[in-house]
């Protein structure tokens, strides 16, 4: 038997040990490694002969919290993929995975429930380790450009941990360049992290301490931003958000070199098109948008900051489609993926135009596409599941559901989805299996009940049917679905008093229940 061993400890940074035993294989299987490279680029860039290091300064856009999920899903794929090929057994031992990084920990989880019982390799992993040697601290320099990269690369607590490392090695007062590059980018960190109420509390500080320039004019431009879109529903305020926008425009206006002075200003103006795109004002949005592309052109050079452009043009699409002119998004969207072709985002929302137009083919591709880029987008794959359903390709479907639930298994869409799927198969014990794994994730899921309600009346366990319907309309009062099931459910108890009982069942619609009210009536008579 082979043993190997990796040390997992945090203060190797993201995916530490990990990234190590994912280079190893993928060194030795470059053809089974091709087909997994986004995932193992990200995790191991080394592997990436084509990788530079992040940008000091931030990225035009950051990938979201929920990457890491998808990149453990691939290299679970990959990893499962490698141990099938094994012949002898394999351990290998992750060492102080209790000291680990989120995102060690995360993939560890994900290939723990990956490889099956009979797989030849083992994965012995340990909470502590061998004793190591002290991290000696990092200059402010280092652990900025560690920062920078974490935040590129969206490992968000990683980032968290270094930002505040670096805030408690300098001072606004002894170095200001260095205490703002670590708090601005704590609280980009945050918000990925869904703790917004904690980023505004750092730009606030930051006012408090500085009146520079570029710092309050950034800060007023994030705190507009958090207020936009990052706190909780109930909390964001367009009026605030707004207000701050207004506050970063105004500075924006006073910078010195008139070129920084357009791009600023265009860019903070975006903030505001999104303001009026959701206040249902879109013709005022496409204003600015078009007006801050024709700025932009103006003082960049040719090929200049392709991102920033696809950036405008991708909001513009957008703006198209709530003005009712799907045409002009869609052309807006093929410009932008061929000036940013690894965007996976806007891969989605051309595959949704598609979609609307009746181009179903053209919709898998782009979904296709999001998927490779993305990578393992939840998302991409349970809209192209519904296509490949409406094509009758029901297996191509069932499996892009069961890869979406594997990355994300919250992904309520795609669990109803396929627990119809094995119903219409008639598979009733894989039905409820899957929709009782739902419901241990949301128990309260009008959908779920309704749809589990319906198998266990297939059944035969009517009462139970009639209570988890009865649950599923506590939550949505609404659910014509559960109504009508109900209904039907308590013509087969006899009980046909209580199906019609409620008023809101006139809403519902009563073509499904006709033959079994007759079969109910003739039984009655």
């Amino acid at each position: 038997m082979t043993t190997e061993a990796y040390d997992c400890h945090r203060d190797d940074g993201p995916y530490a040990g990990v990234a190590d035993f994912l280079a190893r294989i993928a060194t030795g299987h470059p053809r089974l490694a091709s087909g997994h490279q986004v995932e193992l680029h990200a995790i191991a860039p080394r592997l990436d002969r084509r990788a530079r290091p992040a940008a000091e300064e931030e990225p035009i856009r950051f990938h979201p919290a929920r990457r890491t999920a998808c990149l453990a899903y691939g290299a679970a794929e990959f990893t499962a993929t490698w141990a099938g090929t094994l012949r002898r057994p394999v351990t290998v031992r992750f060492d102080h995975a209790g000291a680990a990084d989120e995102t060690t920990r995360e993939l560890l989880d994900v290939l723990g429930r990956r490889l099956p019982p009979s797989s030849r390799l083992t994965l012995d992993v340990h909470a502590g380790g061998p004793a190591r040697e002290p991290e000696a601290s990092p200059l402010p320099a280092a652990l900025r450009t560690t920062l920078g990269e974490s935040l590129a690369r969206g490992f968000y607590h990683h980032a968290a941990r270094t930002a505040r490392r670096g805030r408690a090695a300098v001072t606004p007062d002894g170095d200001l360049r260095h205490w703002w590059a670590f708090t601005t980018g704590l609280a980009t960190a945050l918000a990925a992290l869904e703790q917004a109420a904690e980023a505004l509390a750092l730009y606030d500080e930051a006012r408090a301490v500085t009146d520079d320039p570029k710092i309050t004019t950034s800060a007023a431009y994030s705190t507009a931003m958090l207020y936009a879109r990052h706190l909780p529903a109930a909390e964001q305020d367009p009026a605030t958000a707004r207000h701050w926008l207004d506050q970063a425009l105004r500075l924006a206006a006073g910078l010195d070199d008139p070129r920084r002075r357009v791009v600023s200003s265009v860019f903070y103006e975006q903030g505001i098109a999104l303001l009026d795109a959701k206040a249902g004002e879109p013709a005022r949005a496409l204003r600015l948008i078009d007006d801050g592309l024709a700025r932009l052109e103006a003082v960049l050079a040719p090929g200049e900051r392709p991102q920033d452009l696809a950036r405008l043009r991708h909001n513009r699409a957008q703006v198209h489609l709530a003005l009712g002119d799907p045409a002009r998004a869609l052309a807006d969207l093929d410009t932008v993926i061929a000036h940013d072709p690894g965007n996976c985002e806007y891969y989605v929302d051309r595959a949704a135009l598609h979609r609307a137009a009746g181009r179903t083919q053209a919709a898998i591709k782009d979904y296709g596409i999001a998927v490779r880029l993305g990578p393992h987008l939840p998302e991409a794959y349970y809209n192209r599941a519904v296509l490949q359903q409406e094509r009758g390709r029901a297996e191509r479907a069932r499996d892009d559901l069961t890869r979406a639930l594997a990355v994300e298994p919250g992904h309520l869409d795609a669990r109803i989805a396929l627990v119809n799927l094995q119903m219409e198969r008639g598979d009733l014990d894989a039905a409820e299996s899957q929709a009782r794994a739902g419901l241990a994730l949301a128990p309260h899921d009008p959908a779920l009940l309704c749809t589990l309600g319906l198998i266990r009346s297939e059944r035969g366990a009517l009462a139970e049917a009639d209570e988890l319907l009865t649950r599923a309309l506590a939550g949505d009062p609404e659910l014509v679905e559960a109504w009508t099931n109900r209904a039907a459910v308590r013509f087969d108890r006899d009980d046909v008093p209580a199906a019609l009982a409620h008023p809101t069942l006139d809403r519902a619609t009563r073509r499904d229940l006709r033959t079994r009210l007759a079969d109910c009536r003739r039984r009655l008579s």
